[in-house]
């Protein structure tokens, strides 16, 4: 896939506004962009809870130089050309790399699979350095240091380093959950490392990963399909249940989502059989035509818009009712 500069037009499709608002949106902005490039391997380190340092390592595609110029410009991409109606990519608005650059020190170090060298490029508040011949191994390492040192005013709404990190920590898990053939390790000096190592075979090991080895003996598997709306997933039977809806994963065509639609289906369809203020564990993966979806309703991509978000929701709460 070569980068290219989006039309006019599309660029006015897509929305404007605020896409990095924490050191969390910036690392799914960054994870994403490697499992759209392939990766089969990607390393996350932090520290000081993202504020200071998050490096993304993948074994993707990697890029090449006139690609890595590109990719740091606004609404240039990879993804789409020419519509918004048939999204198959996480990413597709070409504005992380160059809004991560306006705010922080960003370094891109990356080599094609196959090529003889590599490349990197540097944007510090946004002014870019260029791009420059760089040693590299096959793939990309994107480093991103002293988030909203160009901005200290934003500096003064991020939560406590713990808390900062926490939210890295429920990324990596999420996209963890949804792309269970690749393996993710998350380490760094502000936290302990944790590894999800690849399970291609049964998603179901990847969310034991994830939610505990107690989940898989409380867990009902949900398989169903409505007017070609698919339902897959697991569901933690009514007495597992927790106090936060924190352990509720929900993931649209691959991409995961905390649509309110969604988490409103999920309560009403355990309305009657779990108590009030407890919480189902559930991990449902919705997969619709994407012309059925729209992903670009907020820039961080976290909410969607189904078109018949009815017919959506019965599909949930019935799945939900044959098994409980």
């Amino acid at each position: 896939m070569h980068v290219k500069q989006l039309p006019e037009t599309l660029i006015n499709q897509i929305a404007a506004g605020e896409v990095i608002e924490r050191p969390a949106s910036a690392a799914k902005e960054l994870i994403e962009n490697a499992i759209d490039a392939g990766a089969t391997r990607i390393e996350i380190a932090t520290a000081g809870g993202g504020k200071s340092l998050i490096r993304i390592t993948d074994n993707g595609s990697g890029m090449q130089a006139a690609d890595l110029d590109l990719a740091v410009r606004r609404h240039c991409t990879s993804k789409i050309s020419e519509t918004l109606d048939d999204i198959r990519t996480l990413g597709f608005r070409g504005e992380a790399l160059p809004s991560i650059g306006s705010v922080a020190k960003l370094t891109i170090t990356s080599r094609r699979q196959g090529d003889a060298e590599g490349y990197q490029v540097a944007v510090h508040g946004g002014n870019s350095t260029g791009v420059k011949p760089a040693p590299a191994n096959p793939g990309t390492v994107v480093e991103v240091r002293d988030i909203f040192y160009a901005t200290p005013a934003r500096l003064k709404f991020l939560k406590t380093e713990k808390a900062e990190a926490g939210a890295i920590t429920e990324i990596v898990k999420r996209m963890a959950i949804a792309f269970p053939r690749v393996r993710f390790v998350l380490s760094g000096s502000d936290r302990s490392t944790l590894e999800f190592p690849a399970a291609p075979d049964d998603p179901l090991t990847r969310i034991s990963q994830v939610l505990g080895a107690d989940f898989r003996d409380n867990a009902i598997e949900i398989d169903a399909l409505r007017e070609d709306v698919g339902l897959r997933g697991f569901v933690g039977v009514p007495t597992f249940n927790r106090g936060n809806s924190a352990h509720q994963y929900a993931f649209v065509n691959g991409r995961p989502v905390q649509d309110k639609l969604i988490l409103s289906a999920i309560r009403g369809a355990y309305a009657e059989s779990i108590p009030s203020g407890r919480y189902p564990v559930a991990v449902l993966s919705i997969t619709i035509d994407p012309a059925l979806v729209d992903v670009n309703v907020h820039p961080a991509k976290a909410d969607v818009r189904f078109r018949d978000p009815g017919l959506v929701r019965g599909l949930i709460v019935g799945a939900f009712a044959r098994p409980c």
